[in-house]
């Protein structure tokens, strides 16, 4: 019962951080086409985190700007068994982004119902996003200071 215990939870951590990492990768890639940058535009303009992103470049750069945060965050969260420490950062930027897009629930006017249920995913994402930050703040090993 203990090995299936630790296997379950073992898989159970690699699942849920790469998970999200696949989805801000994959999501992040996507805001470099036009058909998203037009989809989220709407978004962003009444955003009270990403107003002035349209208000400084286009519709695409400003789309591209979002991937290319989104794919950082995701490569930082992802190099866990590497450096503990860009992981937790990472996981607290991916957190920070999804309240960013939980937002969109509150401030879209006329937001489209499936595109409302969509975004609700993310509060599950927020709560892994949590968890692998702190999982990885444990796995910093502490420095030593030298005399």
């Amino acid at each position: 019962m203990a090995n299936l215990q630790k296997w379950t939870l073992a898989a159970g951590q690699v699942v849920a951080r790469y998970s999200v990492v696949l989805f801000f990768v994959v999501f992040g890639v996507a805001k470099f086409t036009a058909a998203e940058a037009t989809a989220i535009h709407p978004l962003l303009v009444h955003s009270p985190f990403l107003f002035w992103l349209p208000s400084l470049f286009d519709q695409q750069l400003s789309s591209n700007i979002i991937g290319i945060v989104e794919i950082a965050l995701a490569l930082m969260m992802a190099s866990r068994p590497f450096t503990p420490w860009v992981s937790a950062i990472g996981s607290y930027g991916v957190a920070a982004s999804l309240v960013v897009t939980l937002s969109f629930l509150a401030t879209t006017p006329q937001l489209d119902p499936a595109l409302g249920a969509f975004i609700v995913k993310d509060l599950t994402l927020f709560g892994v996003a949590l968890w692998s930050a702190g999982e990885a703040l444990a796995a910093v090993k502490p420095r030593v200071a030298s005399l």
